[in-house]
């Protein structure tokens, strides 16, 4: 039987240089405590990433490390992608993963990360399949999946989007045509749901719920239509929606991620994108049970069309 090859993403440590200084400049620095934080944050990540290393010399495993920053082409060869970071980490690789790969996320404070590695390589767990979102901009697919949300909107925060949108089924429309002045549209995936759309007053989904969750920010005047302004996207379903600015931008996962729009493009998103297999943590996998029960009323009430 042929070894696995792992790979293992490094957040990238350089976003802790600022923090280096030598003694006297740090003593007179009005920042010293917050640079001293950095430095211990930077210990810690420095301290989990030898921690991974050496649990990987251990295994009968062929793997390389490198720095996410470094890489450029999409993740293939590989039995297993390992990410030492936070969430961030996790979310940029995903950008370079397709369904065929599973990932594990190691936070820069590992503690059960030889025993979970342990149950995988020797195939006692399986990993979980989370979905994406996929975006067409002009009937042309993006080369980007989503894996917690899509924010579309004027490049000037302080600008008014203008856009319509309908839900459709089977290239049927399912819902009414929306016309909307707002500071954007958002969608986002189950586990984006914990994100930014639960802040702005949506709801947490299971996160592995093939639906999708929508709504309008700040809309203007929404008139006979609030209820159109927050919904799902079921995974049978699809958004399609047209923009009406003369600029504006998807951006896709944050702010570091995004595709220019110009007035009369025609966007469409839908769960039709290859799902990210994830290794997920007993305690997540306990709370997403917990979820259910609460997200299936809130469907009944929400899916209507």
């Amino acid at each position: 039987m042929s070894r696995k090859r792992l790979l293992m993403l490094l957040k990238p440590i350089d976003v802790y240089s600022d923090s280096q200084s030598d003694g006297p400049s740090r003593i007179t620095n009005p920042h010293s405590q917050m640079l001293h934080h950095l430095e211990n944050r930077l210990k810690v990540h420095n301290d989990a990433i030898n921690f991974c290393q050496n649990i990987l010399c251990r295994k009968p495993v062929e793997w390389k490390s490198i720095v996410l920053n470094n890489l450029s082409q999409p993740i293939h060869d590989v039995d297993l992608v390992v990410t030492v970071g936070g969430d961030g980490t996790l979310l940029q690789a995903s950008h370079f993963i397709d369904d065929s790969v599973p990932v594990l996320g190691v936070n820069s404070d590992p503690t059960r990360a030889e025993e979970v590695l342990d149950n995988i390589l020797e195939g006692r767990t399986i990993p979980s399949k989370l979905t994406r979102i996929s975006i067409c901009v002009n009937s042309q697919v993006l080369s980007t999946y989503a894996l917690n949300d899509v924010l579309i909107a004027h490049p000037c925060p302080a600008a008014v989007s203008q856009f319509s949108f309908k839900i459709k089924s089977d290239d049927q429309p399912c819902s009414p045509l929306v016309n909307s002045r707002s500071s954007g549209l958002r969608v986002s995936t189950a586990a984006g749901s914990t994100a930014a759309m639960l802040s702005a007053g949506g709801f947490l989904m299971p996160i592995l719920s093939e639906d999708l969750q929508f709504m309008v920010r700040e809309p203007i005047s929404p008139g006979e239509t609030p209820s159109l302004m927050h919904g799902l996207i079921k995974s049978h379903q699809s958004m399609d929606a047209t923009w009406f600015c003369k600029e504006g931008a998807i951006y896709i996962d944050g702010s570091h991620v995004f595709y220019s729009i110009q007035n009369g493009d025609t966007i469409e998103i839908s769960s039709r994108a290859p799902i990210l297999k994830v290794f997920l943590s007993q305690r997540l996998q306990t709370t997403v049970k917990k979820l259910e029960e609460e997200y299936l009323q809130k469907k009944e009430i929400l899916c209507k069309y």
